[in-house]
């Protein structure tokens, strides 16, 4: 007697079910516009991480320029 085979399905990451749902709730151009938001807000902390570094850099030799 065989074995049944086994079937493997992964289980959906909680972002996964996040994007299902919004594809079900927004139109096509809410997603692209929520999207592009996102993106914005995730490239204005990396500007301002930026910008904390290049401060601290300029301390340091503004101080041991002294």
């Amino acid at each position: 007697m065989q074995a049944a085979p086994v079937r493997a399905t992964a289980i959906p990451s909680f972002t996964d079910a996040l994007r299902a749902v919004e594809s079900l709730l927004m139109s096509s151009g809410q997603r692209t516009a929520r999207r592009n938001a996102w993106t914005s807000v995730l490239e204005d902390r990396r500007r301002a991480k930026d910008r904390v570094e290049a401060q601290r850099v300029l301390e340091q030799v503004t101080y041991t320029g002294s």
